[in-house]
């Protein structure tokens, strides 16, 4: 298998596979010849769970993928008729991110998802997923600026902070509403941080199991070379007795000979 193909498969797994994905597939390329191209898998990053839901965009949701960069060469070559289809692609990616990350047993939070947008804004900006091959992001991506690139970009509404108002209904009405969006942060913030936790537990229950399966076989073959070498003893035990059993058979040939030569004499 060529390190490139190598690469493409190992950022398809699950991610809670991944790193022993790149184990199994650095030493299918050692066992190949190709021991450079080993060192090289062994040096890739597991991704974010954000930009691990990325990739899978692009491996099972192709057209829309397609349609984003299309619609950004579009945007770049100053077709801005193309925003409105360049929007619904995110959008379309967006929803399709939830389900992959909802199938695999992630949490689809707001702030993942966001920067799940935020890295596919980042990709759209840049015409592909240079200098990481396609479908191989290990890390976020930010966008550079969509101006920057011909892409407009949209408002982005910035919230001042909320100034308490020494009286009033509306002061009341503003405090509460500023504690509000306050806690909703800190709910999305402790999310993510579940989430992260609990990633890093699958990783070690999976580190784990594949720790104790190997101790199992290990010990299995230590049971199973035992067991050859012991019937290699009895092997050569049975030929040994058998050699031995040759030989009186032998010598027992040898006396009904004797015995039949002096037999044969006596008659004449």
């Amino acid at each position: 298998m060529p390190y490139e193909d190598a690469v493409q498969e190992l950022y398809q797994v699950p991610i809670s596979q991944f790193v022993a994905e790149r184990k199994r597939l650095a030493e299918s390329l050692k066992s190949a010849g190709d021991a450079k191209g080993a060192k090289a898998l062994l040096a890739r990053h597991r991704p974010t769970i954000s930009a691990w839901v990325v990739n899978q965009l692009y491996w099972h949701a192709r057209d829309a993928f397609d349609e984003l960069l299309a619609t950004a060469e579009q945007l770049r070559s100053g077709e801005l008729a193309a925003s409105a289809a360049h929007r619904d692609a995110i959008a379309k990616l967006r929803k399709r991110a939830a389900s992959l990350l909802e199938d695999a047993g992630h949490g689809a939070t707001e702030s993942t998802l966001r920067r799940v947008t935020t890295t596919l804004s980042a990709i759209a900006a840049a015409g592909g997923f240079e200098p990481d091959p396609p479908g191989a992001l290990a890390a976020d991506r930010d966008p550079p600026g969509f101006e920057a690139v011909g892409i407009p970009s949209e408002p982005v509404e910035r919230r001042e902070p909320a100034k308490p108002k020494p009286a009033g209904a509306d002061g009341k009405a503003a405090l509460a509403k500023a504690r509000k969006e306050k806690q909703d942060e800190e709910e999305r913030e402790a999310e993510q941080r579940r989430e992260e936790m609990a990633e890093k537990k699958r990783a070690e229950e999976e580190r784990r199991r594949i720790t104790a399966e190997r101790h199992r076989v290990e010990a299995a073959l230590r049971n199973a070379r035992a067991d050859v070498e012991a019937r290699e003893r009895a092997v050569k035990a049975l030929e040994k007795k058998l050699e031995e059993a040759n030989e009186d058979v032998e010598r027992a040939q040898e006396i009904v000979d004797d015995l039949e030569r002096k037999l044969k004499e006596l008659a004449e």
